[in-house]
């Protein structure tokens, strides 16, 4: 079976990075994904953020990501990787029908939306959004929802707070005692204790309705659905994780010895900017951890 230096898992900003860094350093690759790339990222309705590409689109920036990995002659293989297992001085990586071994990893495959509330997919860039950092300019002064899976995710509705008109909070989770409502969710910031069972079109193409368990609907500008990933731990037995991320260093180091991760998936903030630079760290620490292998250290 053919063995890579380095398997790259996941086709976004940290996957495409570390798949450039890792072939500049002429390391064997193999990065697994989708073609379309990143989703989350093709679906974004402007990026302001991102060095040397101000105001860009999410379908251009990943069109861009796309060009560079084929002019350095990187191919996507598209496969989803059901598991990863450490096997001494390399990994086994599970695919739907293909086994693919590597002495490295670099886990890049972000945050997980499986578990998708209906309509969610469906609205995913016409009002639907993962990120308050990245679109919260699109609903200055608007009305917004946040649907929070963990009390992290207050500091979103704190934030858009301090932008939009209104944030309706729906917290999929127990709240508890709150003393002070405006310092922990924010001044403008209603909490709405209602389990939502599903986002759908609004009165108008502007606005999108927040269906709940109780019957009640809610109509806002946009929504912001702000969820963990499934425990990476699933994916790969024996790794470290912290709050539903993969635990690194600096380096993007896990605790498994030749396992290493980017993006999203180490945690917050998840901007695109964070996982290329976190990838291209990943890549070069793969490189290290090669070199010292042949060097019998």
């Amino acid at each position: 079976m053919e063995r890579y230096d380095i398997a790259i898992l996941g086709t976004g900003p940290a996957g495409v990075s570390a798949a450039i860094t890792a072939t500049i350093r002429n390391k064997k690759i193999i990065l697994i994904g989708s073609k379309d790339l990143s989703l989350k990222m093709v679906k974004a309705h402007e990026i302001q953020n991102y060095p040397g590409l101000p105001h860009v689109k999410g379908e251009d920036m990943a069109a861009a990501f796309k060009a560079h990995l084929d002019s350095m002659g990187i191919e996507i293989t598209e496969d989803r990787i059901s598991a990863v297992y450490a096997m001494g001085d390399y990994y086994a990586l599970q695919g739907a029908e293909v086994m693919y071994e590597a002495s490295t990893v670099i886990l890049a495959s972000g945050v997980s939306t499986s578990r998708a509330l209906p309509g969610e997919d469906d609205y995913l860039g016409r009002g639907v959004s993962y990120c308050a950092t990245c679109d919260a300019p699109l609903y200055r002064g608007r009305k917004t929802a946040v649907i929070g899976y963990n009390e992290k995710e207050e500091a979103e509705a704190r934030f858009l707070s301090e932008v939009c008109e209104e944030v309706l909070y729906f917290p999929m989770y127990a709240v508890g005692e709150t003393e002070d409502m405006a310092a922990r969710f924010g001044a403008r910031t209603r909490l709405v204790e209602e389990k939502v069972t599903g986002i759908g079109a609004g009165a108008t193409l502007q606005t999108k309705l927040i269906h709940t368990a109780s019957g009640n609907d809610y109509e806002v500008n946009g929504v912001f659905v702000l969820r963990e990933s499934v425990a990476p731990d699933k994916l790969i037995p024996g790794i470290a994780v912290k709050d539903n991320h993969v635990a690194v260093d600096r380096q993007m180091v896990t605790n498994l010895p030749g396992c290493f991760a980017a993006g999203d998936v180490t945690g917050t903030p998840y901007q695109y900017i964070k996982s290329a630079g976190e990838g291209n760290v990943a890549a070069l620490s793969a490189v290290s951890y090669l070199d010292k292998m042949k060097q019998g250290r």
